[in-house]
């Protein structure tokens, strides 16, 4: 198998394949980064194929970290190239609102055995661009879902605030609390004047296999371990037949990356960029590296014995 490259108007989706060294039979859907060609990307697939896994890096497009009206049928035609490279055991993993989207993908194709969600939401977010408008490096779609699913939008957690004060709003947040971005207080008021509806939220008990979400109560991106537990409780009240697990940690930011994988992706200072980008990463610096080492750990398991 070979590396190959996808693209939405020839193959009906944006990836990167990337085949591990062997002949293994465990495939991941992975969304890390602003490609699926990008550092970040190849970093990741690198990692995962020294755990004999076979990866599809998917992003929007080329390169935009911006999500907005995704179709997630784009999972099912990379599920069928998967298959057809002879992957037997098929997953999915990403972080932040890429978590989101590996939690959706997992509850729309039963396929998918093992779901591995970094940092994420348990609702559907509504869409964003980063397009750089009025100079603005990120807003948020005008009432548009982040994916829809066979051409309708799917019901989405409104943002609390429209351009340019969304942004304004993003960084007032982030200046106040030392961080380079943050945005939990955006997302606890959206839901005070929105209260969450059912049809809004992920239907997590439609996933199968394994299921793994991490999330540090540090995190100023939004306050993800109490969206975990809103899906633990979720799944308690339901019939449900995959195994959910929450990896939960007093500190560890919005990049609760597995210490490995963070060390690839940057060889010399690591935990610099943690420390740079938020205020928690500094002041708990030992924490949460003791964080990422233990997901560490524990992933490399669950990977081998998925």
């Amino acid at each position: 198998m070979k590396r190959q490259v996808f693209r939405v108007g020839t193959d009906g989706f944006n990836g990167a394949w990337y085949p591990a060294p062997g002949d293994g039979k465990k495939g991941m859907i992975l969304m890390l980064g602003d490609s699926a060609e990008d550092y970040m990307a190849s970093c990741g697939a690198r990692w995962l194929g020294k755990q004999g896994i076979h990866v599809m890096a998917m992003s929007p497009d080329k390169k935009d970290y911006g999500h907005h009206s995704y179709p997630l049928e784009r999972f099912g035609r990379a599920i069928a190239f998967m298959r057809a490279q002879s992957c037997e055991k098929l997953g999915v993993a990403g972080v932040s609102t890429t978590g989101m989207m590996a939690l959706l993908a997992a509850s729309f194709y039963p396929e998918l055995s093992l779901t591995i969600a970094i940092s994420p939401s348990d609702f559907v977010m509504e869409g964003f661009y980063r397009d750089g408008k009025d100079g603005t490096e990120e807003r948020p779609g005008d009432y548009e879902s982040s994916v829809t699913w066979q051409g309708r939008q799917l019901p989405f957690l409104p943002y609390a605030y429209r351009h340019p004060e969304y942004w304004q709003k993003i960084r007032e947040e982030a200046e106040d609390g030392g961080d380079r971005t943050a945005s939990r207080k955006m997302f606890d008021e959206s839901e005070r004047r929105h209260p969450l509806r059912e049809e809004e939220l992920i239907k997590v008990e439609n996933i199968h296999g394994r299921l793994i979400c991490i999330g540090a109560e540090d995190d100023v991106l939004w306050d993800t371990c109490r969206y975990i537990r809103r899906m633990e409780r979720r799944l308690e009240g339901l019939p449900h037949d995959c195994a959910f697990e929450s990896w939960l940690y007093d500190h560890g930011t919005h990049f609760a990356f597995p210490e490995s994988l963070l060390r690839m992706m940057l060889p010399v200072g690591s935990g610099a960029l943690v420390s740079f980008m938020f205020r928690a990463g500094k002041e708990y610096k030992k924490e949460c590296r003791e964080t990422r080492i233990d997901i560490d750990r524990r992933m490399k398991k669950a990977l081998a014995e998925w």
